[in-house]
């Protein structure tokens, strides 16, 4: 017997203006049709190629232009056969009412290729108040396919209950159907690839026998190219972790005339030196930057256009951590204080004067040897040969966690919003990332890259990036638990 490949169809129909355009972007992955903020901007049915397989077996979805006046529509339909009803459709209505032509061609396109039917609904609108719906109900029993419902409209992402009490109000009302098989949120505007995977589960059993091999390729092939692009994502964030957690910005050593200015700034004498202040901008500055591109690649990676916008980090000294040389001659001069050997250094600054009396120096001896030893054995024993400043373990965990928000904003942006624009993170994202890295936070601590040696950093970059991939599965799983992520 002859391989035959398959081709399957799914064809995208709703209301006029609920968003089928913007949702087939956002699932095919590029600016396809025309999007307006009006009714009937699709005039045609146009055929789009989700995924083929090498095999052959290839997936369409159909944009179809919308139903527009529903009531009147299924009014002609009924006609259909008739020799008026064809005079009506084909003749009158073809130049007099293009709009609502379209709208019959859209229907009879459905019949003669769908093998499954979106029916998209503005979720919005409470389905009672939807008075658009039920003469549309009777359009898809007339075209006689199987559908599925998609909740579009949403708005932000929220927590799962409040979809779940969305599906659960369509899906009551839409009881009376035997044709509609599933309720399901996809939102044009932030759906996550893992949701199509909740899709592809729901148009499996619509497919009749011969067709059900063929689609399981196809769902494989298309699962498989999203976790692709996640993977590629996860690698990208362990990237920009990494070079986070290896740059460092050289100080100069604490010598002591630093000493003597950061201990008057230290009782409200002065003001502290300047290259600490000065080393810590230059950080930053190349965290921000390091941060748009990280967030431009994966603005890339999920088919999206436009490129990151300045982020604003809050630049406290307590997200730096200076590891520096300590200065052997100058701790000896900070020991003496400690031990109140210098008690008169103190009343000299006090009263704005930086010599030493005989007395101090006197006292300050007593305590060199050993302070001058002890910051010696420290430097050793931390490997510093040199004064820099680099970010912190805490600020580095929050970097972690931040990772994964900027990743979630990037994966629920719809191509069909245009090109990418940060918004506001919604609160239970953060709970869920918070929930999701907690337990890993000892394993975290220990893949932090240890100075700048190559093989050091390679090893902590595969760390990161399986830890990176854990923490994100698990907070996608917690948002959505219908998706198989294995």
């Amino acid at each position: 017997m002859t391989f035959q490949p398959a081709t399957i169809q799914l064809s995208l129909v709703s209301h006029t203006n609920t968003g089928k355009t913007t949702l087939a972007r956002s699932l095919i992955g590029r600016d396809v049709g025309e999007i307006r903020d009006e009714a009937h901007v699709t005039a045609l049915a146009e055929c789009h190629r989700l995924i083929e397989t090498a095999d052959g077996h290839v997936l369409n979805l159909w944009d179809t232009p919308g139903f527009g006046d529903s009531a009147r529509l299924i009014k002609r339909l009924r006609l259909q056969g008739n020799p008026v009803g064809w005079l009506l459709s084909e003749v009158w209505d073809r130049w007099r009412d293009r709009p609502f032509w379209s709208s019959q061609q859209a229907i009879r396109n459905v019949r003669e290729q769908a093998d499954v039917v979106l029916y998209l609904v503005n979720a919005s609108e409470k389905p009672g108040e939807a008075g658009y719906v039920a003469p549309e109900m009777e359009i898809l029993a007339w075209i006689g396919k199987p559908v599925l419902v998609l909740l579009n409209q949403l708005g932000e992402p929220r927590p799962g209950h409040q979809d779940a009490a969305d599906e659960a109000a369509w899906r009551t009302h839409l009881a009376p159907f035997p044709f509609i098989h599933q309720v399901l949120p996809l939102d044009a505007f932030a759906r996550c690839w893992v949701q199509e995977f909740i899709l592809f589960d729901a148009v499996a059993p619509c497919l009749p026998g011969e067709n059900q091999a063929a689609f399981a390729q196809l769902a494989a092939a298309w699962r498989q190219r999203r976790l692709d692009s996640f993977h590629a994502a996860m690698a990208s964030l362990a990237d920009f972790l990494t070079r986070a957690a290896t740059d460092s910005e050289p100080l100069p050593e604490a010598g002591v005339g630093r000493t003597l200015r950061r201990l008057g700034a230290a009782i409200g004498i002065g003001s502290a030196a300047s290259p600490q202040q000065q080393a810590m901008e230059s950080l930053a500055g190349r965290l921000e930057a390091e941060i748009r591109r990280s967030t431009d690649q994966l603005i890339e990676l999920h088919g999206l256009g436009g490129r990151a916008a300045q982020e604003v980090l809050d630049r406290l000294a307590g997200d730096f951590s200076a590891r520096e040389k300590i200065g052997e001659s100058s701790a000896a001069l900070v020991g003496g204080v400690m031990s109140g050997a210098l008690s008169g250094l103190a009343a000299d600054l006090a009263a704005g004067g930086l010599t030493l009396g005989a007395g101090v120096v006197i006292g300050a001896i007593a305590g060199a040897v050993g302070s001058a030893g002890a910051a010696h054995a420290a430097n050793r024993l931390r490997g510093i040969d040199d004064n820099r400043l680099h970010w912190s373990s805490e600020s580095l965990e929050r970097l972690f966690a931040a990772s994964l928000l900027r990743y979630l904003a990037v994966a629920h942006y719809g191509r069909g919003r245009g090109e990418w624009r940060q918004t506001a993170l919604p609160e239970h994202w953060r709970e869920t990332v918070e929930a999701s890295t907690l337990p890993l936070r000892d394993e975290l601590m220990k893949a932090w890259p240890d100075g700048k040696d190559g093989a050091t950093s390679t090893a902590s970059r595969q760390s990161l990036q399986a830890l990176l991939t854990r923490a994100a599965k698990d907070a996608l799983g917690q948002l959505y638990p219908q998706a198989e992520l294995s």
